[in-house]
């Protein structure tokens, strides 16, 4: 094992996401959005001008839509001032779309990736890595042979170029339309960078593909798109990672996600973010599944001063499943709204979601979530479990559930539960050996362990590490 390895192992987790690097890069606009900043985006990206016109109508509905401030029990997104952020920052290096190794990076940008991991995580765990720095991804490898099957990844703006005809087809037109939400339209004016996935028919990718999403630069936002299509009887596993170091300002993470899970196929996409707390992240995930199609969201949520994050699956053929499974953590100061919505519009269809919640100093933690079942999706079944943990008293956890069923031959469940670890449980543990922080961190373990069992082992580790930091108030 390199020394560069050993220094990585010896690295706690706190470092690893909370150092930073002098700001360089290539080109970047100006603070705000206009419609010449669009026009520069997508002029520095050499696009289609199909692309630039989908841009310039993502614009035009961004404009006319207010932001949402009506939600019951929403966060505060009044600081956000789009007009104070850099959405464009290209990095510092010579190939477009991504170097062919990792030696090729700049050496700031290889330091980055290597303390986070990513490097040895390709090495040991995946079938292929993209990882973006700012606004543009700078790294991305398939293993040959998955090329040789037909297995396409690489960054959504190459994709635009060598893939035109599938982009086109699928990019925000039927899973995620600008028209979908103010942050969907901003994503879709501004959207640099992200994954393309397209996995061929009858195809099993065994290993998980891999992105990694940084943001360096203060007071920037960060774009990318991924667009994800399994094509019949496919398989893919999908991690995604993100995060951001600490500054001043705030920053803008407005990220979109399409998943396209045809008949039969199944796609697990799992993601584990930590943004500073100074971070507003504001993602629009959906996938849509065919008949028989399979869709896994597997969510890990901390870190930034406020997240509403709602991943969503349209069941559109019959026997078409879903599952949800996520964890949110708030600190004192964040405000983390998350949940996820089913669409049931065809018949045996299946739904679960599983909410875990964890607030402590004042943070609050919300289930926001929605399940409709459409009138003729008979047969169909869902279940909604919610469960939220308390530190202290001035912490708060909300439940929002909502349930549109229209049709009476279905099976509908909901559970929530709300606790407070209390004096009794922590003496009790103390009693068999442990200090106080110990008992308090083999509690929350074992809260959130149905999560972190679903999620590759690497990843798993990571996440109970960022809660263990999360609990000694020591991240951010």
């Amino acid at each position: 094992m390199s020394s560069q390895q050993d220094d990585l192992k010896e690295t706690d987790t706190e470092a690893r996401f909370e150092f930073k690097k002098e700001e360089k890069s290539a080109f970047q606009t100006e603070k705000g959005l206009t419609e010449e900043t669009v026009r520069v985006i997508s002029e520095d990206k050499d696009e289609p001008e199909w692309m630039l016109e989908r841009r310039l109508r993502a614009l035009e509905q961004f404009q006319e839509m207010p932001m949402p401030t009506d939600w019951p029990g929403q966060p505060d997104l009044s600081e956000i001032d789009i007009d104070e952020i850099v959405p464009y920052i290209r990095p510092d290096i010579e190939a477009r779309g991504g170097a062919e190794s990792w030696e090729d990076l700049p050496e700031e940008i290889q330091d980055t990736f290597d303390k986070l991991g990513i490097p040895e995580a390709e090495k040991n765990a995946l079938s292929g890595v993209g990882a973006q720095y700012e606004s543009e991804i700078v790294y991305q490898n398939m293993q040959e042979r998955w090329e040789e099957k037909g297995v396409i990844f690489c960054d959504m703006d190459k994709a635009v170029q060598e893939h035109e005809e599938l982009v086109r087809e699928h990019f925000m037109t039927k899973c995620v339309p600008p028209s979908d939400n103010k942050f969907a339209a901003l994503h879709g004016a501004i959207w640099s960078g992200g994954s393309f996935v397209y996995i061929p028919e009858n195809t099993t990718v065994e290993m998980p593909v891999q992105a990694y999403f940084r943001m360096n630069s203060e007071g920037m936002g960060q774009f990318e798109h991924t667009l994800i299509i399994a094509e019949e009887g496919s398989e893919v596993h999908y991690i995604e990672g993100c995060s951001a170091p600490k500054y001043s300002k705030f920053n803008l993470h407005c990220g979109g996600v399409e998943v396209f899970v045809d008949e039969d196929a199944h796609v697990q996409y799992s993601t584990v973010q930590n943004w500073s707390k100074n971070t507003y992240n504001l993602n629009t995930k959906r996938a849509i599944a065919e008949k028989g199609g399979r869709m896994e969201w597997i969510s890990g949520s901390m870190g930034s001063k406020a997240t509403m994050l709602y991943p969503s699956t349209i069941l559109k053929g019959r026997g078409a499943s879903d599952n949800h499974i996520t964890i949110a953590m708030a600190g004192e100061g964040q405000d983390i709204d998350t949940g996820a919505k089913v669409y049931h519009n065809a018949p045996e269809t299946k739904s679960t979601v599983e909410s875990k919640s964890i607030a402590k100093d004042g943070g609050r933690t919300n289930y926001r979530g929605l399940v409709h079942i459409a009138d003729g999706a008979e047969n169909s079944s869902t279940a909604v479990e919610c469960d939220a943990l308390m530190f202290d008293n001035e912490s708060t956890s909300d439940t929002m559930p909502y349930m549109e069923i229209n049709e009476s031959k279905v099976d509908v469940a909901h559970e929530a539960t709300v606790g407070k670890i209390g004096d009794e449980d922590i003496f009790y543990l103390q009693s068999r050996g442990l200090d106080d922080d110990d008992a308090k961190q083999m509690i929350v373990s074992g809260f959130i362990e149905p999560i972190t069992e679903e999620l590759p082992i690497e990843y798993a580790v990571e996440l109970n590490r960022l809660v263990e930091l999360e609990m000694e108030g020591s991240l951010g």
